[in-house]
């Protein structure tokens, strides 16, 4: 499901940081002819890094190349649900309540990871619920098969190999067995879907039994998942996200998760509680995040909401994620906004995004989906054409595109 910066059944690349030698750089997999050959060149290297020759004989013997891991990379589809799609589908009440459930069981254990790390259980258990549905779906792919394969393919070997040798360092230091490493295509592992750097660098063994297991201990994947969100930044006793009520009219332009601002600017402009209770007109740093544009829900997201940006670079994803923990904290569920949302199907959006590129506009990649960098670009030539500069999609925006103006 996820592709974020430490973990991923949803999620993207993080940067990885080995160099890798020419020797791997040098075979490109174009099929499985070269992978045994390139395999045991891999196996060197593992030694050269410091693994035993035991733990990758037992790791990679018999490792063949999957043509199936390598189908799915070439295949990956894109984040192009709208937030309200999304989190209706994600934060269902059958999740609400067995994530209000699990908060109650295992009460003692958030109370220690918290004094420890500074994340409360609500933020946890809405990871656990959207990474693997608490620990019930953690795919089922070898993944040291599917690791290998990659950093032997031709699209991101270091990458992969890096991965890999991170993998054989979990194994290494007894965390993990072989056959315990099972997970989506990508290599994530665990009730969290650390991939391996992650795992190696973050993982904590809180139930005291010598091994930081993700896979089957609850406690220790509530820790590490704590421990990690702990080292992207997170601030204990500090808000992450707050539904608020916009006005009709306000400088759209300055809603944005990358634009901050002190809740006196909000407010002033107008933006209240859900409550209707006004703003604090203080210094806090926000943002106001208007994920389906000024008509739609809108929240203030404080400091701790870019550790989840951290977490997973999709907007929707990480409002989805915060707004299902704030439901787990005790808040109402959201408005669903202030009108009718007039927003764009994948193919309009992408026409959009090469009518942007058509103006000079980086949007990165051209593929439906409303990133930091396409959202700049609207918000652009949404004040350019004097429509509401939310930086959100929109038939007016796609009309004034297409006429060339």
């Amino acid at each position: 499901m996820m592709r974020h910066a430490a973990c991923g059944a949803i999620g993207t690349a993080m940067l990885l940081g080995v160099a890798v030698t020419p020797a791997f750089a040098a075979t490109c997999g174009n099929g499985p002819a070269g992978f045994n050959k390139w395999l045991q060149s891999f196996k060197q290297e593992a030694v050269a890094q410091g693994i035993s020759p035991a733990v990758i004989s037992a790791a990679l013997d018999g490792v063949t190349y999957d043509p199936a891991t390598v189908a799915k990379d070439r295949a990956q589809g894109v984040f192009a649900q709208s937030f309200l799609q999304f989190s209706d589908r994600m934060v269902s009440k059958n999740r609400l309540q067995v994530g209000s459930s699990l908060l109650k069981k295992y009460a003692d254990t958030f109370g220690k990871i918290e004094r420890s790390y500074g994340v409360p259980g609500p933020v946890l258990v809405g990871f656990w619920g959207l990474e693997t549905d608490f620990g019930k779906v953690m795919g089922n792919m070898n993944t040291l098969r599917s690791l290998a394969t990659l950093a032997y393919d031709c699209r991101r070997p270091e990458e992969f190999t890096e991965q890999l040798l991170n993998a054989l360092r979990v194994i290494q230091r007894g965390d993990l067995r072989p056959q315990d490493m099972r997970g989506p295509w990508a290599g994530e592992v665990g009730q969290f879907q650390f991939v391996p750097k992650v795992y190696f660098e973050y993982a904590v063994d809180l139930d005291g039994d010598g091994r930081r297991d993700m896979v089957r201990s609850t406690a220790d994947a509530l820790a590490s998942a704590a421990n990690y969100l702990d080292g992207l930044g997170w601030q204990a006793r500090q808000p992450w996200l707050e539904e608020v009520v916009v006005p009709t009219n306000m400088d759209w332009s300055q809603a944005d998760v990358t634009i901050k601002k002190p809740r006196a600017y909000w407010a002033q402009s107008g933006v209240k509680y859900r409550s209707g209770k006004p703003v604090p007109a203080d210094n806090v740093p926000t943002a106001l995040v208007l994920p389906m544009g000024r008509n739609g829900p809108a929240f203030l997201a404080y400091p701790n909401f870019d550790v989840y940006l951290e977490w997973n670079q999709s907007l929707v994803y990480s409002t989805s994620a915060a707004y299902y923990a704030t439901r787990l904290a005790g808040a109402p569920p959201m408005s669903r906004g202030n009108g009718p949302i007039d927003g764009l199907n994948v193919a309009e959006t992408k026409q959009v995004q090469q009518l942007l590129v058509k103006r000079g506009y980086d949007v990165g990649k051209i593929d439906g989906v409303v990133g930091a960098a396409t959202r700049a670009a609207v918000r652009e030539m949404q004040q350019k054409y004097g429509l509401p500069a939310d930086g959100y999609p929109s038939p007016a925006l796609l009309a004034a595109l297409r006429s060339g103006r």
